[in-house]
């Protein structure tokens, strides 16, 4: 039997956008049970997004191993959880820890909410035990156990060298594209709150952007010299007119003047990461670059931009 995350329309807004389907269209219903929680909570799409993924990964392992799509109380045993965790430690090339965690705590999350008298073990070495407290403190503390999870080793992000940054920055040769990587480098925004930008969001006179970041919470932050006059230039004479709210857009193609799409970011730093041979110039480390710099490195300017030279 084979599953897939679906993004069917037509769905109320209380309900998770993305759903586990089966071949012939049949929901599943205990993992988007789980969704449609996650999304009464307020959870961002991209979060739904992943989690519907990860579910998806539990299922196919679960069909694979059981030969069969039912999940039920008694098909649920002591070891399944530890089971999953030593599939994915299999696997070639191994995920990380962080993914494994991740997955599995997913999984579990559900299936305590579609089973919550299925047997929940304590596993040495993979969870602790810790008294949990009370609400507002009042009482003694309970006993409680932590999710099954592997050890994560200790990650620190080392951001580009200014030489690495100025090199990345020369491939770029639209001011569309010099804005993004400029928002991420200066101001430290994600990926995903540069694609969500609209218009609106842009107080030029004032050098100064809104951004909804995550849990859709709202900051101000200022615009540096160069990325106002990049983004000038794109809105001036790059941007097709008539493209609605989105601020980056398609430019070209059969989506021309869309907005841009995760995948098309992911696309656009794959190609210039294989022309400048960095293959660490993602996205989410230009973003760790900006605290620790308030001024653009050596070498990187918005003259660098062959449109605007």
């Amino acid at each position: 039997m084979r599953f897939r995350v679906a993004q069917p329309s037509g769905l109320e807004n209380a309900q998770s956008p993305f759903r586990l389907v089966q071949a012939n269209g049949r929901e599943v219903e205990w993992a988007n049970r789980f969704l449609d929680q996650q999304r009464i909570r307020s959870v961002a799409e991209t979060t739904l997004r992943s989690y519907a993924y990860d579910l998806l990964h539990f299922l196919r392992w679960w069909v694979r191993v059981t030969h069969t799509t039912a999940i039920t109380e008694k098909t649920l045993t002591e070891s399944t959880l530890l089971d999953y965790i030593r599939f994915q430690t299999n696997q070639q090339p191994q995920p990380a820890a962080a993914s494994i965690n991740r997955r599995v705590g997913i999984a579990e999350r559900a299936l305590r909410l579609a089973f919550p008298h299925a047997q929940t073990p304590f596993v040495p070495g993979f969870q602790y035990g810790y008294w949990r407290p009370r609400p507002l403190g009042t009482g003694r503390p309970r006993p409680a156990l932590s999710r099954v999870r592997v050890r994560t080793p200790k990650r620190v992000i080392v951001p580009l060298s200014a030489e690495e940054v100025a090199h990345f920055w020369s491939s770029f040769r639209t001011s569309r594209d010099l804005a993004i990587v400029g928002l991420m480098l200066l101001d430290g925004l994600r990926s995903c709150e540069v694609l969500a930008l609209n218009r609106d969001d842009l107080l030029r006179s004032e050098s100064q952007m809104r951004v909804c970041g995550k849990g859709n919470k709202l900051r101000w932050l200022p615009l540096a010299p160069e990325t106002i006059q990049l983004l000038n230039h794109y809105l001036l004479l790059e941007r097709p007119s008539n493209c609605g709210s989105p601020l980056f857009v398609v430019l070209k193609g059969r989506t021309r003047g869309g907005r841009m799409t995760a995948a098309g970011l992911r696309s656009l730093f794959r190609h210039h990461r294989r022309i400048t041979d960095l293959p660490k110039a993602n996205p989410h480390r230009f973003r760790h670059y900006a605290p620790s710099r308030t001024m653009p490195p050596h070498g990187v300017s918005t003259a660098s931009c062959g449109t605007l030279a």
